[in-house]
């Protein structure tokens, strides 16, 4: 499940489903009875059916106690059946043979085309819950007939799904990388300064500055390698490699609980290898 071939090919990018995914028109709702799957969300779990292999969406009918809202949004057709997906209460408890997975567990049992479709849906169903109103004017939303976007039923203003832009960066200093910790981190584990882009930015400027800000480090040669969208809630990480430039490590303790230069040789536990800060540091620490 972790091997990846590059930076692009790697989980919640669609090419983990492109394959098996083929989408509908947006808000296309189902009429029929046709056997279908099932891409169900507790927050930030997946709902999955043990079998005899590893856990997979659910197939078919749904046993009584997972009741489904009275709307439900089939966006397309998976594996050549209907998808289906909706999001279900935090009051819910989950009975066998079904189980929850978080979609950023330290450690994956699915297979990427699952994890990457629950993504997805996760990012779908943010939308959907963050779009009913406008902001303009307070009117209801009604969706568009061939794209994902909404309009104002009063105003008739348009707003379209939000990705909110990170910029992640890996810093090197000869045999040594610079990596951070935040306390809501598993215990141990250090990452890849990053942060989200500010008003009149460029990435680049967007990876020194949160560079600078939290570790008080000066960098240069900001080199582009590569994107993962991020479904946490509805995000892009747009990664990149840099060279130090100057600077003593200053720690923003407001930010993180730690900041350290590590030695290639000897690095700290990272994050899971489904994750574009784990792909760029093994790619340019190896």
């Amino acid at each position: 499940m972790d091997n990846y071939p590059d930076l692009i090919h790697i989980p919640f990018n669609h090419s983990f489903i492109k394959e098996l995914f083929s989408p509908s028109l947006p808000y296309s709702l189902s009429g029929s009875y046709e056997p279908g799957y099932w891409a169900i969300l507790q927050g930030n779990m997946m709902i999955l059916q043990v079998g005899e292999a590893m856990p997979a969406l659910p197939f078919g009918e749904l046993p009584v106690w997972l009741t489904t809202p009275a709307t439900v949004l089939e966006i397309g057709l998976w594996r050549g059946r209907p998808l289906r997906i909706f999001g279900l209460d935090s009051s819910a408890v989950i009975q066998p043979p079904f189980m929850a997975e978080a979609l950023n567990a330290p450690v994956q049992t699915v297979d990427n085309a699952t994890l990457g479709i629950c993504g997805l849906a996760r990012q779908i169903l943010h939308w959907e819950g963050q779009s009913r109103f406008c902001s303009l004017c307070g009117g209801r939303t009604l969706p568009f007939s061939r794209e994902w976007g909404r309009h104002c039923s009063l105003c008739s203003a348009r707003q379209f799904p939000k990705i909110s832009p990170c910029a992640i960066v890996l810093v090197r200093r000869d045999d040594e990388v610079l990596l951070v910790r935040n306390a809501a981190w598993p215990t141990g584990r250090y990452s890849l300064t990053a942060g989200f882009l500010g008003l009149g930015e460029s990435l680049e400027e967007c990876a020194a500055r949160e560079v600078k800000e939290e570790t008080g480090i000066d960098i240069c040669d900001i080199t582009y390698v590569g994107s993962q969208s991020w479904p946490f809630p509805s995000q892009v990480m747009v990664g990149f490699v840099a060279n130090y430039a100057g600077g003593e490590l200053v720690v923003d303790y407001k930010e993180l609980e730690d900041a350290r230069w590590f030695p290639v040789s000897n690095l700290p536990t990272l994050p899971p290898t489904r994750s574009i800060a784990r792909r760029i540091i093994d790619s340019f620490c190896c």
